[in-house]
């Protein structure tokens, strides 16, 4: 089995559930020290999934796993994060995903400011501060990977006429704080070009058949749209495994493992095949 994470040290938020707990799973499975967050350890709503249960899958693989309990939407949190994950796993941060993401939707003709403050403080400004976090260790390093987890919605909707299934312009504010974050993410590269820093974005081309999305299908999501768990946690982990000349994209997980030539392997990085995942 692969272990090309041996000796690295990760930072995944929004490792619950979904993909932040998928990613954590396969960067420790090959040999990554991690720390997870999440707003709370146990269950806070009706979706499957808890920080404690991620961290005790991420145990049987023998890496370090810490733990720590955040709330992104309050900046005193965010500040706490990447010290303490550099004072648990021993050293400065090698590789950052940026997963956690609040999604609120309404539509916009009346979205309350409270909302949307919201929504830019979770999915802008705590990557943003997480970023500015590790950078220095990763410069000291002369290497470093941040990967940023970005959604289809942020493109834009071609017309008029204008086709959009729903949600539509109920998803406008978490749309326009992933596109904020790509362009964010871009011009971090390019400040940071040359330093051995990668900075990149993935998005799902369209939705990933996570613990929320699986509520969601035929309601607000096509069954063809949706990808697997797996073929996610590819695509972001060959982000965080990049060489220095990939920097500043924003990457789709399906044509980036395309484009590559990926093997998709399982959350466990052993080998896996892909099943009808919707019937």
């Amino acid at each position: 089995m692969s272990r090309r994470f041996t000796g690295q040290r990760a930072l995944v938020t929004g490792a619950s559930r979904g993909i932040g707990a998928g990613v954590a799973e396969r960067l420790a499975a090959e040999g990554a020290d991690v720390l997870i967050t999440a707003r709370t350890l146990e269950q806070h709503d009706s979706l499957s999934g808890t920080l404690r249960e991620t961290a005790e899958r991420l145990s049987r693989y023998g890496t370090r796993v810490e733990v720590l309990v955040a709330d992104l939407s309050d900046p005193e949190d965010v500040a706490r994060i990447v010290p303490a994950a550099v004072e648990r796993l021993g050293g400065p941060v090698d590789v950052l995903v940026n997963n956690a993401a609040a999604a609120i939707y309404q539509p916009l003709a009346d979205y309350p400011l409270r909302r949307r403050l919201l929504s830019f403080q979770v999915n802008v400004h705590a990557p943003l501060e997480l970023m500015q976090g590790v950078i220095p260790g990763m410069r000291e390093a002369g290497r470093g990977w941040i990967v940023n987890v970005s959604s289809a919605s942020a493109r834009l909707s071609a017309g008029p006429p204008f086709s959009v299934h729903p949600p539509g312009s109920a998803m406008g504010v978490y749309a326009g704080s992933k596109a904020a974050l790509n362009r964010i993410t871009n011009l971090m590269a390019v400040e940071l070009y040359g330093s051995g820093i990668r900075v990149n974005t993935v998005e799902p081309r369209s939705a990933v058949l996570s613990e929320g999305a699986a509520a969601l299908v035929g309601e607000l999501i096509r069954p063809e749209e949706v990808e697997t768990l797996e073929e996610m946690a590819e695509a972001v982990t060959a982000l965080c495994d990049c060489p220095e000349d990939v920097t500043g994209q924003i990457g789709v997980s399906l044509d980036l493992i395309r484009e590559w030539n990926l093997t998709v392997r399982g959350l466990d990085a052993q080998p896996w095949k892909r099943e009808e995942i919707l019937r």
